[in-house]
């Protein structure tokens, strides 16, 4: 329980967003980057980050239970239209579509089983093409 709340954490500091202070996740908003200026925003292994011009996109590797959070907050500009998604050994797997506005933050997380894997976060916003993160590693491999 320790780690998972450490893991949280990590994964709230990386993002800019306290435990405390998070929104309830907005079913249906999603936010937009409009061309990327990608870079990247994390240095964790098990956390990787890249920041978009109207957004930040993450993924979260946890262990226990092992699983792949891929977190969207959007700041600034118009609403999008969205899937969150991730890429592991050259699969890739989406979420539903939604919408995400300005201020809000969409989450979509997969469980897996696979020890020891790489991992990328996707977006692929409507109209503007597929953001992602650099790759992250599930915590202890």
């Amino acid at each position: 329980m320790i780690r998972r709340v450490s893991l949280a954490a990590a994964a709230c500091a990386a993002i800019g967003f306290s435990l405390l202070t998070v929104p309830a996740h907005a079913a249906g908003a999603e936010a937009a980057p409009t061309h990327a200026s990608q870079k990247m925003a994390s240095g964790s292994d098990h956390v990787k980050c890249t920041r978009l011009s109207k957004g930040q996109l993450c993924i979260v590797m946890n262990s226990r239970p092992q699983s792949i959070d891929v977190i969207y907050t959007k700041k600034g500009g118009a609403n999008i239209k969205a899937q969150l998604g991730y890429r592991m050994n050259g699969s890739s797997s989406y979420a539903g579509l939604e919408t995400i506005s300005d201020g809000d933050r969409a989450t979509n997380t997969w469980k897996m089983s696979w020890p020891c894997k790489k991992a990328v976060g996707l977006i692929k916003v409507r109209g503007q093409g597929t953001f992602e993160t650099p790759a992250a590693t599930f915590p202890g491999c």
